[in-house]
């Protein structure tokens, strides 16, 4: 009986889970896009125009305006207007800092032709025998390569189930196993614990040799 009452708890759960913690998210992600609406004057809003809220709006607004900005910053003159205001913004103290920082991490992911987030990797960390999974986020790394006697790239290790924080590894590229994963699937791995493995990852695919320095 409590067998039974386990397993038909556990499908439950299998079935509601999934559901409650995605629109969590999403109503998350959508609850604080709607605030792009208090960038329009009072008079131009939902509830102004049609008497009610109208709930997601802020999303529409927000493509609208990243689209926009786009269009802008794509021209000559939008280019030179963006390098006037990043001009001002590094002269001021802290903000310059905060900023230049994050301009540089973001055309890092974004930029098509970074390596940045692009390829999913394999070291022994924390030591010889334990294996852990990453991202690679980067080749060439600066002083850091010139000082070193081998080919070092950068590896990001993310903790789980939380993978925004994690650590940055110097590793050489011969101790660095890439995988056939994608992005996407990484991040599963990691935020479920390893519940989740990509579909033929594990059992079709030929187990990598062990580099050993």
């Amino acid at each position: 009986m409590l067998v039974s009452l386990r397993r038909y708890l556990i499908a439950g759960l299998l079935v509601w889970l999934p559901l409650i913690i995605t629109g969590f998210i999403i109503k998350l992600l959508v609850d604080l896009l709607d605030f792009t609406i208090l960038l329009l004057p009072p008079g131009w809003r939902p509830e102004a125009l049609l008497g009610f809220s109208v709930p997601g709006a802020g999303i529409a607004l927000a493509i609208v305006i990243v689209f926009v900005t786009g269009l802008v910053v794509a021209n000559i003159v939008g280019k030179r207007l963006v390098h006037l205001g990043e001009s001002i913004v590094r002269r001021i103290p802290l903000v310059s800092s905060i900023y230049g920082a994050v301009k540089q991490v973001t055309e890092t992911v974004l930029s098509d032709g970074g390596q940045a987030f692009r390829k999913v990797v394999m070291i022994e960390y924390p030591r010889r025998g334990l294996w852990s999974i990453g991202f690679m986020t980067g080749v060439g790394c600066g002083e850091v390569q010139r000082r070193t006697e081998h080919d070092v790239i950068s590896v990001f290790i993310p903790t789980t189930p939380n993978p925004t924080s994690g650590f940055v590894l110097l590793v050489p590229r011969e101790d660095v196993v890439e995988l056939d994963m994608t992005v996407e699937d990484g991040l599963k791995f990691v935020m479920s614990l390893g519940v989740v493995s990509p579909l033929g990852s594990i059992d079709d695919a030929p187990a990598p040799a062990v580099p050993r320095g």
